[in-house]
């Protein structure tokens, strides 16, 4: 056994023997589970969605949800065969680590990270976002711009502390908190959508595009970009929260994939209706310049004022705090559970993996989230510019798991799967081609952007693999080219492609996005090959008691 072998067989959570070990507690149940999925997916981006989404697809944003909502529902399914098959608790972050090794499992650890812990400030400052139109004169002083003052800034920090306190105190209690905070949320979003379409609805608004000078109401290259920048799947990237709490999930093989699934349907229904009802319910004479010139800072209850809809408005403003701060606890408990998965691989101090005995709540972890919150909130202070990182982190994360589960089929036969997905390898593709159209359709600029993430983790893996005696350091490398390939290449594409994607023009529309297909096949067959059987895999297999036990 090589020296990465001994190491994870020692440090791993690959089953229920070693989450045993660290007292981590399966105790959350299917509607738990669901209402994680449904609270992580609707939380700011129902308040400012549909609004960003409209300003740039107009009338084809519902088309936007609805694309949105099946690409992160194909990504969601691949990831459940590997939930299922590894119930582990931050299993998201490790995946990587089981097909292709140190190095691509820690890049996909960094960007999945990035993009969950991210979330929590943002959530606190939608709330704060919405606060500012509050009709009294110190809530004005919260909001400048686009971005929060200093007041505003501390209120936020102050949201994003009560998070922490949440889950600090043990799963049960956050589990039990969180469903009825989600139950709220599925009731309010749903009530706003109904209440809008009966009281105002002007169905000539489904013809205006996002510019007045448009010759039709949508293009299907605004719609495509809507879906990668809009917050469509910045929301929807809550599908994570389930899978990522699958080590303290009962039965997770039957309970891991309803609640993943079941939470994007639910919300789909939901983001849809009140997309529907923003279009239809703006007053007609906010569109002479096309849905491009509406400016709302808090969209859906300042409609509810023009329809004299007080008792509404009211509803939305007290709701802005609780969507967002449901989100926002949701992820402070799967980013902790993160941190600790990816101390097990060896990515971090060994101390931040430690679990609290008495609540089974990974703690220190969870400082850790808390102090990163802290700096992702003072560095970019405007739900808008803090999004756009979480948009880049969380297209980045959703490369490696189609790839892992389809090279994990090859390598690891002696692995249980409790949960077999049919056709698993073309869905797998499927998955990663639509990643990576995602990553394109976010525009030029935004997809360089991709590279500075993978820069800044460099330093930290290095660290890592020094600590650990460089783990066949070789091998980790070349399982890793293509990625390292991947990201430049998509880059440079990404600069020279159709101005409709934000580049230069060089590679004509059309062509462009046919380019883009032909790499994600090409680079998706190329990661799979690359894949190997590492020792992570060789262990398991080796030791029966590591296997989880559902």
């Amino acid at each position: 056994m090589g020296a990465l072998g001994r190491y994870s067989l020692k440090s791993s959570i690959l089953g229920a023997k070693a989450l045993a070990d660290k007292s981590v507690r399966r105790d959350i149940g299917l509607f738990a589970l669901t209402m994680t999925g449904l609270g992580s997916i609707i939380g700011s981006g129902w308040l400012f969605g549909a609004w960003h989404t409209a300003q740039l697809a107009g009338p084809g944003a519902v088309y936007a949800w609805l694309i949105g909502a099946v690409v992160v529902g194909i990504v969601g399914l691949v990831y459940c065969e590997l939930g299922a098959m590894f119930p582990e608790t931050g299993g998201m972050v490790r995946y990587g680590y089981y097909s292709h090794g140190s190095l691509v499992g820690f890049v996909a650890g960094w960007a999945s990270w990035i993009a969950i812990v991210s979330v929590i400030p943002v959530e606190a400052e939608a709330s704060i976002q919405y606060m500012a139109s509050w009709p009294f004169d110190w809530t004005r002083a919260l909001y400048f711009g686009h971005e929060l003052t200093l007041p505003g800034l501390a209120l936020a920090a102050l949201l994003v502390i009560g998070y922490f306190l949440l889950n600090y105190w043990g799963v049960k209690l956050y589990a039990m908190t969180n469903g009825a905070i989600t139950s709220f949320k599925l009731v309010v979003p749903a009530a706003t959508g109904i209440v809008l379409i009966l009281t105002g609805f002007h169905p000539a608004n489904f013809h205006v595009g996002a510019h007045a000078a448009a010759g039709a109401p949508f293009s299907l290259a605004a719609v495509l970009t809507a879906v990668a920048t809009s917050g469509i799947v910045f929301s929807f990237n809550g599908f994570q929260s389930p899978i990522n709490m699958a080590g303290e999930a009962k039965n997770p093989a039957r309970n891991v994939p309803i609640g993943v699934l079941g939470s994007i349907a639910l919300a789909t229904i939901i983001y849809v209706l009140l997309q529907i009802a923003f279009i239809g319910a703006t007053p007609p004479a906010l569109l002479a310049h096309g849905w491009a010139g509406v400016n709302f800072s808090s969209p859906f209850a300042q409609l509810a004022v023009a329809l004299n809809l007080g008792w509404l408005a009211f509803l939305l403003y007290a709701d802005a705090f609780v969507s967002p701060s449901g989100t926002g606890a949701t992820y402070t408990a799967t980013t902790a559970r993160m941190i600790y998965a990816m101390e097990r691989s060896g990515a971090l101090p060994a101390f931040l993996g430690g679990v609290d005995a008495k609540s089974g709540v990974p703690r220190r972890a969870m400082w850790l989230d808390l102090a990163v919150s802290f700096i992702f909130l003072f560095c970019f202070r405007g739900w808008g510019s803090l999004a756009a990182v979480i948009s880049v982190a969380t297209i980045i994360s959703y490369l490696t798991g189609p790839i892992s589960v389809a090279v994990l089929r090859r390598t690891a036969p002696g692995v249980r799967r409790p949960l077999r997905i049919p056709g698993l390898p073309i869905l797998a593709g499927v998955a990663f081609l639509f990643a990576t159209l995602l990553l394109y359709w976010a525009r030029w600029p935004l997809t360089g952007e991709v590279i500075v993430l993978i820069l800044l983790a460099m330093p930290i893996y290095v660290w890592a693999e020094w600590h650990a005696g460089w783990r066949d350091i070789g091998r980790q490398v070349k399982a890793a080219v293509w990625m390292m390939t991947y990201m430049p290449g998509l880059a440079l594409v990404s600069y020279l492609g159709s101005k409709n994607f934000g580049g230069i023009g060089v590679i004509p529309y059309g062509y462009d996005l046919a380019v883009v297909a032909a790499l994600g096949v090409g680079f998706y067959l190329w990661a799979v090959r690359s894949g190997w059987r590492t020792p992570f895999i060789a262990d398991l297999e080796r030791d029966p008691q590591s296997e989880p036990h559902l």
